[in-house]
């Protein structure tokens, strides 16, 4: 088993529309099992922001679990890396939302019991963190129509209760089908020289996945020290689109006539007009955004292969 040590669990009890409640007290019944006496501190969020801010200012613990969704695995980050480098505690997921596109990443369960036995017989090891206009995420940055899913999928599941893959997929289709458009951009990677270019999707990737497991960017991961990014030019008519999308699903849509894939550390693009743009499914606002990667940010607990 490994030594998690002091361990601070963070939960969204609002998470999957209010099954988070349950979840958090389920998991420290099961995780108490396993750990010694007194080892686990059990934090609620009570709203936006909140996870990031008890991270911050948490003392103390050897882990930080985060029991949720994307939404509280980005705040929880962002409280880590207001820490020094190093005083941050090791980060632990156990998914509970509607896409775990990061929990995915790291190879956790979706079962929250077998999850939590993952944690306990998980290594921890170094993960890039990717920084944007100075807010940090973990998984994925994204301008364009796949943002514009991304947010519309948000709105549906507070809307519907519904979740994952096929409220996504909902969400694709009806802005496939209504909100086909492009954006200008000047881009420059790595302090390069700005190139001109058009773009529908603009995807920035720590991790492979984005919106409930579209492996975006198939060569992406947490340890390779560089973004991955997937641009589509126009034009592409809505067929092609749809054509592309569904294979995005498993990484099938590289190679595709409109499809561009690109590497690098850091970059500047600036659109012409403010287009659609979130980041772990948190919307963010702007024409202009500087991005880069630091690289071994954070220790991160993943699975064991074995």
């Amino acid at each position: 088993m490994a030594d998690l040590g002091r361990t601070l669990l963070v939960a969204n009890p609002a998470a999957q529309n209010g099954r988070g409640g349950r979840a958090v007290d389920q998991a420290a019944a099961w995780l108490r099992e396993q750990l010694p006496e007194g080892a686990l501190t059990v934090a609620r969020t009570s709203g936006p922001r909140h996870a990031t801010a008890l991270v911050a200012r948490a003392e103390g613990f050897d882990t930080v679990i985060a029991l949720g969704g994307d939404g509280v695995i980005h705040e929880v980050a962002n409280g880590l890396m207001e820490r020094p480098a190093g005083h941050r505690p090791t980060l632990g997921v156990l998914p509970m939302g509607s896409g775990n596109d990061y929990a995915r990443t790291l190879g956790m369960a979706s079962d929250l019991r077998r999850a939590c036995g993952q944690l306990l017989a998980a290594e921890p090891r170094p993960a890039d963190v990717g920084c944007v206009n100075g807010r940090w995420f973990v998984e994925t940055l994204s301008f364009g129509l796949d943002a514009a899913i991304a947010l519309d999928t948000v709105e549906r599941r507070v809307r519907t209760g519904r979740t994952g893959t096929l409220l996504y997929m909902e969400a694709g289709f009806d802005q496939l089908i209504n909100h086909l458009g492009s954006y200008g951009y000047s881009l420059s990677l790595d302090g390069g020289e700005p190139v001109r270019g058009r773009s529908i999707i603009f995807a920035v990737q720590v991790g492979p996945y984005y919106g409930s497991g579209f492996k975006v960017c198939p060569d992406a991961a947490i340890d390779r020290g560089a973004f991955s990014l997937c641009i589509a030019h126009p034009p592409v008519s809505r067929a092609k689109a749809a054509y592309i999308f569904l294979r995005a699903k498993r990484g099938r849509h590289v190679g595709a006539r409109p499809i561009e894939m690109l590497s690098a550390r850091s970059l500047r693009i600036e659109f012409d007009e403010e287009p659609p743009a979130q980041m772990d499914g948190e919307a963010i606002h702007g024409r202009t955004f500087e991005a880069t990667l630091e690289p071994a940010a954070l220790s991160v607990l993943v699975p064991s292969q074995g």
